[in-house]
């Protein structure tokens, strides 16, 4: 029963994020309606986040469980926070890289259209520094 809730509240949230934002997406809705609808939604997912924070769901461990599993579960949230850094931040990098090369190649690419070999270099070269992140990510999960 409580793996049901831990997976229930979780669902609960994102579904009361994300169902005001249909109407708004389909245009359906628009101006102050629009705006208290997701002034709404947020506040909605804002207490369902609290509630999930403040009634934890799970069993009940004895004091030296606790400390050995805070101790591990620490170097592994530390871990899974680092992988999850890299990847952000490598993709971040990439995302800025490539805009600012692919409309430089398109339009190297529109006055010479020999330049496409060397255009497309650097827009791959943009790429790879989110390859190398998720890359370093993927050796950092390895290790946990």
């Amino acid at each position: 029963m409580t793996t049901f809730l831990m997976l229930l509240l979780p669902l609960a949230a994102l579904i009361l994020l994300a169902a005001p934002l249909v109407p708004v997406y389909r245009g359906v809705t628009t101006g102050k309606k629009a705006k208290r609808s997701v002034l709404a939604n947020l506040c909605a997912f804002a207490g369902i986040f609290l509630i999930a924070l403040i009634l934890p769901i799970g069993g009940i461990a004895s004091a030296a469980e606790t400390t050995a599993a805070a101790a591990s579960g620490a170097a592994a949230g530390m871990g899974y926070l680092a992988a999850a850094l890299v990847t952000g931040l490598s993709c971040l990098g990439a995302g800025i890289a490539v805009a600012a090369a692919a409309p430089a190649a398109i339009g190297a690419v529109s006055e010479d259209p020999k330049s496409f070999g060397k255009a497309m270099i650097f827009v791959v070269l943009g790429e790879g520094v989110a390859i190398y992140g998720l890359l370093i990510s993927i050796l950092i999960l390895n290790r946990l």
